[in-house]
């Protein structure tokens, strides 16, 4: 399977462009200006160059997470892209490690304040398991042996980051998460097992927009780092 380490155009027609983002990358420019990030790791400017005209966000990724995201071509796509996740009018599904064994499916309704004014707000999260891992490592002292589960998420609702907050508090952090996780467990991904970083991605996005008779349907592409995941979980990602 190929390997992306830049950002690569998975679809293309008259009124959107989708990309496969890489870890690490930020989608737009930080809105602190004191916090500045080379255009080189920005993918707007890049979509802009690689299509050779104006592109417009109508959602985001946080830098650590990889995989698929639109933008607009023109306003009026903008604007219904823009409104479909506004309003949740669409499936967003992500892929996600995280520590522990989940049940086989589920839900998490657990409301999540907002960054802005920690007001509570309602959040909810599905999931289903798609394969469990267990090492004979004690990481830290609870357990003696480590494990994990694959989990594929669906996010209905769009808070800030809402995947990783539900299941930290589950007692289920994602592995790689330096704000929510558990660093024992990040540090033995990182060194022991050499998958480092955040380990979560963007793996699809469903929409149904105007322009198409059809939903419109986005995968993403292979990666090393998840790859390796899949490897490790013993797990194809055509099952």
């Amino acid at each position: 399977m190929s390997v992306f380490l830049s950002p690569h155009l998975l679809y293309e027609d008259e009124n959107v462009a989708a990309f496969y983002k890489p870890s690490g990358m930020h989608v737009h420019p930080h809105e602190n200006p004191l916090h500045r990030v080379h255009r080189s790791q920005i993918l707007l400017y890049q979509a802009r160059d690689m299509l050779n005209q104006y592109v417009f966000p109508v959602h985001r990724l946080d830098a650590g997470t990889s995989g698929v995201i639109l933008f607009a071509l023109n306003k009026e796509a903008a604007r219904e892209l823009a409104q479909k996740f506004q309003s949740h009018d669409l499936q967003k599904t992500y892929e996600v490690v995280v520590r522990g064994i989940v049940p086989e499916a589920g839900k998490i309704d657990l409301p999540l304040e907002l960054d802005s004014t920690n007001e509570l707000v309602p959040a909810l999260t599905e999931f289903e398991r798609l394969a469990t891992l267990e090492l004979p490592v004690a990481v830290g002292k609870r357990n003696p042996t480590a494990r994990y589960s694959l989990v594929r998420s669906f996010p209905r609702s769009g808070r800030f980051h809402q995947i990783r907050r539900h299941f930290n508090r589950k007692s289920h952090p994602v592995i790689g998460d330096a704000a929510h996780g558990d660093s024992k467990h990040n540090k033995f991904f990182r060194e022991e097992l050499k998958i480092a970083g955040l380990c979560l991605r963007a793996s699809e996005i469903e929409v149904k927009v105007s322009w198409k008779a059809e939903v419109l349907k986005v995968t993403a592409i292979p990666c090393k780092k998840w790859e390796s995941i899949y490897q490790l979980f013993d797990y194809s990602p055509s099952n």
